[in-house]
Order: C-alpha cells, then structure tokens, then sequence
C-alpha cells in the first residue's frame, strides 16, 4: 500500500470518527485496520500515530483551522469531509516531517475525490495560509 492510499484510508477513519464519536478512540483504530484488512505494519503504524496524534493535539490544529478562516466563517460552516482533510493535513505539517508541499498536494487530491467543487480550494487556501506563519 502506497503513502497515499495509507493516508487515504486514514482521512477515512478521522472522518468516521467526526460522524460517530465513539470511545475509546484505540478500539476504533483497531476495529477499522482489521475492518479494512489493514495488515501492513507501516501502514498500520502511520494510521495509529496519525489519529492519535490528531487526537492529543486536537485543539491546536482546530485552533490553527479557525485562525486561517475567512473572517465570515465559522468552524462549524466546514462539511466534515473537509475538517477530516484539513486535520490530517495540519497535522502532518505541524508534527511530522512530511514536507508541506506533499502533505497540501495529497490533502487538495482528496478534496478532489471526496469534497465538493469548492472543497479543493479551500483546503489548499487554508493550508497555504497556515504554511505561510
């Protein structure tokens, strides 16, 4: 499984989780890696580190989303496609040493795949915006 299926698969699980917030957030990641037939240990590893990551620093990278909106915007007016993406994203700029130029690349191709026609650029609006701090 490639980088980008492996980060595929965890946008799917973060948004699965911001429709069904269900506890403990361990139990989730393991009942999606053996749903999805997950077995490859490195990319097991990058979901697990990932969400947990977006998990521990979650205020951050809201905190980081809601400084980077337009001023007539709200956190809350964000689909939850479009949150998921931006979450991953922030925190593979902000936690990881992803280079920021692929973590934007990958975050605007799944706009693309599962956002609105809005949604590619917005993610990259927003993601440039915290770059450029």
């Amino acid at each position: 499984m490639n980088r980008s299926a492996v980060r595929e698969q965890a946008f799917k699980l973060i948004y699965s989780l911001q429709i069904q917030k269900k506890e403990p957030v361990q139990e989730q990641i393991d009942i999606y890696l053996e749903n999805n037939n997950i077995v490859e240990e490195k990319a097991r590893k990058y979901i697990e580190d990932t969400i947990l990551g977006i998990e521990k620093n979650n205020n951050d990278i809201v905190s980081q989303i809601e400084k980077n909106l337009k001023t007539d915007w709200k956190i809350e007016r964000i689909s939850k496609i479009d949150l998921s993406i931006l979450k991953l994203a922030i925190y593979e700029i902000k936690y990881t040493d992803i280079p920021f130029k692929v973590v934007i690349n990958e975050a605007v191709e799944l706009a693309k795949k599962y956002g609105e026609d809005s949604s590619k650029n917005f993610v990259n609006g927003v993601l440039a915006s915290i770059v450029k701090e």
